[in-house]
């Protein structure tokens, strides 16, 4: 693919099949809002049977750790190793070559039902690229996000990402769109067949500050190194770590961030798809070896 086309990059791995199948069952399964709520209601039924002390012990237990995920710092103390491990990108050293940005904010399911782009959470992703653009114009810029859905439709992320940086003021000509990347292990494999990168380039990666971690080890992994661009962050500062959450639905979405994302770096470190369970910056010997 040469600059300037909008293309699709090869189908995605079939290697990748059992993560995506087991992400989208278990995986959202033992997410803490599913799996609490489901548990108190398995206690519930257990009331009309012999077993109704143990349903009623277990209504109580997944009463209180929903109680503590909705309104503890626990979410916020899982999240926190994540956001911090990488920092901000420094600029001074000079212009990237190309930008990478990893789907998740754009809804394709709503997009496709209402005919034009709805971005839903993580839409810093495309703000922080749209800018960066603007700032490096020589710059590159790949989209990588098809369907997470286990069953599929016609909704694609990548469909509509060119439309909403097209308005941010990219030019159609630098934008370079993958489409059928269902999780990140495919962002990482499929964005590097379209990108290409060529031996010395500096590229970075655009994805939410918590997703980091996996994100850049995937792209390790698959031999493309990056310079991590986070953003998108869920915590403030150190101080805020130990505070409670006035509103329930913010430490639960906290709490499922920061367990989906833990599972998932210990899945692939599991299976050898990442080398450690949080990677982090890569030395500095290693930084000034590749430039």
């Amino acid at each position: 693919m040469t600059d300037g086309v909008i293309g699709a990059a090869p189908c995605a791995p079939g290697g990748t099949r059992l993560f995506f199948l087991l992400s989208k069952t278990l995986g959202i399964i033992l997410l803490p809002t599913n799996l609490l709520v489901g548990l108190g209601l398995a206690g519930a039924l257990l009331l009309a049977t012999r077993f109704a002390s143990a349903g009623r012990r277990l209504m109580v237990a997944a009463t209180v750790w929903l109680a503590l995920c909705a309104w503890s710092p626990l979410g916020k103390l899982l999240l926190y190793p994540l956001e911090a491990r990488f920092p901000p990108w420094d600029a001074a050293n000079g212009a990237p070559d190309g930008i990478i940005v990893l789907g998740g904010p754009i809804d394709a399911d709503l997009s496709l039902a209402h005919g034009r782009p709805v971005v839903g959470a993580a839409g810093d992703r495309i703000v922080a690229a749209a800018v960066l653009a603007h700032r490096y114009p020589n710059a590159r810029v790949v989209y990588s996000g098809g369907s997470a859905n286990l069953v599929f439709n016609d909704a694609r992320e990548a469909d509509y990402a060119a439309e909403l940086f097209e308005g941010l003021g990219i030019a159609k000509a630098r934008l370079l769109i993958e489409r059928r990347a269902r999780n990140t292990l495919e962002n990482a494999e499929l964005a590097k067949a379209l990108a290409a990168p060529k031996p010395g380039e500096r590229w970075l990666l655009v994805t939410s500050a918590f997703h980091m971690p996996r994100s850049v080890g995937l792209f390790r992994n698959a031999g493309f190194d990056v310079e991590a661009y986070p953003v998108d962050w869920r915590l403030g500062a150190r101080a805020d770590l130990l505070t409670f959450s006035t509103v329930a639905a913010d430490g639960l979405v906290r709490s499922d961030l920061a367990v989906r994302e833990w599972m998932g770096l210990m899945a692939y470190r599991t299976t050898g798809k990442i080398d450690d369970l949080l990677p982090g910056p890569a030395p500095k010997a290693k930084q000034l070896s590749q430039r």
